[in-house]
């Protein structure tokens, strides 16, 4: 019986080989990836994804195998592996690109409802933003009057497949905040500062965008909100769609081109990050790849712009005590930490202090914490290596690791003890062995792996997984 030959990446939008070749496998990024904390599965950490992108790369495993599908999904993509890796991994290309990959060789095999449920979904709503605002209506209807709670209790949200969506959907705003080429003008301003308004963010987040728009006028800025703005891609990158998301860059780079403005101001860390990204989306396309790096170098966090323009911060007292939540895409991908602690520091009422692995502290309790985090460590450690000792057989580690899955206070210190130093040395052979037999299709894909590129060479195998 002759085997079927693995199908592979095809161009387009190829998962760059210098960026999977740069992956040394130290594992540094294993402490600092969700799912890998979750699941303690090699395959579902980013260098096991590394492997296996590779792997389809070089004709070794199907790109539509179950197990590479599921982990090309199963990645958050909040790119926290790229912000510690030595060897400077552009971890979210790879992931991105495979996604890409697998919705094309996809595509074809969904039925015709589920075609036009992604297209309705995806591109009309996302493309026109109109429709947005009207569904975003007819939502805030039924969160204002009660019947998505009725709709809930009877079964009909259930019924429909969309529990999971009305337990995420954001309460919806009492108003929008419509981009309709608004222009905020400030006495002797420094600067024409463009606002992104994006998707979501104005039918469910508009006083953020109220907020910023009078904070970037104390900062001494006009403020302009172009009409022909879009959506900033970052949905349709994240859903495999990269010919979607050209299309809504070169939109939103025209939209800024044509205002004048001085700097494209983003207060969604999603949203800056997907901006930030579209030289490297329009990279191959000649009439926009110079536009694209020129529209880059002017796009700003907008605590970065305040941290950078003299703000007022004698406007009254507020003396409150605030936590600082650092959104994955702001810190990571974008690596802006300092600018948001600065701006709260300078706010002189205010006693901010930062959220620390799900639990808030300020410099008082800082030697508590770390003593805390010591012996949290400490016990960590004796697990995992136990765990190794005791091979796949070991039943033990099994359940514990269910354990710290049902109870988020075990979870929470599960999540302290994987991100200290000396863990990371830890093999955790034993309880992938164990997790593996509960997802026989990435059992399955890992051995297939093994078998058609290293053979009987097992030791070799190992290395790779």
């Amino acid at each position: 019986m002759i085997e079927a030959t693995p199908r592979g990446f095809e161009a387009p939008d190829l998962p760059p080989s210098s960026a999977y070749d740069q992956c040394v496998r130290c594992g540094l990024c294993l402490p600092t990836c969700p799912t890998y904390l979750e699941t303690l599965t090699e395959t579902s950490s980013p260098r096991g994804r590394i492997s296996l992108i590779k792997s389809v790369a070089e004709g070794h495993l199907d790109l539509l195998s179950p197990g590479f599908v599921h982990q090309m999904s199963e990645c958050l993509d909040c790119q926290a592996c790229e912000a510690v890796c030595p060897s400077g991994v552009h971890y979210g290309a790879l992931i991105e690109n495979a996604r890409a990959q697998v919705e094309r060789a996809q595509a074809p095999t969904r039925s015709p409802a589920q075609r036009f449920f992604r297209s309705a979904l995806l591109l009309g709503l996302f493309a026109h933003l109109d429709r947005m605002r009207a569904l975003a209506s007819i939502v805030r209807f039924a969160q204002r009057t009660g019947l998505e709670t009725l709709a809930r209790r009877l079964g009909i949200v259930r019924l429909l497949g969309l529990e999971a969506a009305a337990a995420m959907a954001p309460r919806i705003s009492d108003t929008f905040f419509v981009p309709s080429d608004q222009r905020y003008e400030t006495k002797n301003a420094k600067a024409i500062a463009f606002l992104h308004v994006g998707c979501v963010m104005q039918v469910a987040f508009a006083r953020v965008h109220e907020a910023s728009v009078r904070v970037l006028q104390r900062a001494g800025c006009t403020v302009v909100v172009p009409a022909d703005q879009g959506c900033c891609g970052a949905i349709a990158v994240h859903a495999g769609e990269r010919d979607f998301s050209r299309e809504l860059a070169r939109r939103n780079i025209s939209a800024f081109e044509r205002s004048g403005a001085d700097v494209y101001v983003v207060n969604a860390a999603g949203c800056g990050s997907a901006l930030k990204e579209y030289d490297e989306l329009l990279a191959e396309d000649p009439r926009w790849a110079q536009r694209a790096k020129r529209f880059v170098s002017r796009v700003r966090d907008i605590t970065e712009v305040l941290d950078g323009l003299e703000l007022d911060t004698n406007i009254g007292r507020l003396d409150v005590s605030v936590t600082y939540q650092e959104p994955c895409h702001l810190a990571h991908a974008q690596r802006v930490t300092g600018a948001p602690r600065r701006l709260l520091w300078e706010c002189r009422y205010l006693q901010p202090h930062a959220a620390r692995n799900g639990r808030s502290s300020r410099a008082p309790q800082d030697r508590a914490l770390a003593r805390d985090r010591r012996e949290h460590r400490r016990d960590g450690q004796s697990r995992l290596r136990a765990a190794a000792r005791s091979g796949p057989a070991n039943r033990g580690a099994r359940r514990e690791s269910s354990t710290h899955r049902r109870d988020p206070r075990r979870r929470l210190q599960r999540g302290r003890l994987d991100r200290s130093d000396d863990a990371i040395a830890v093999v955790t052979r034993g309880i992938e062995g164990s997790i593996y037999r509960e997802n026989p299709h990435e059992a399955r894909d890992i051995e297939q792996t093994r078998n058609r590129a290293f053979g009987n060479d097992q030791a070799h195998a190992s290395e790779l997984f």
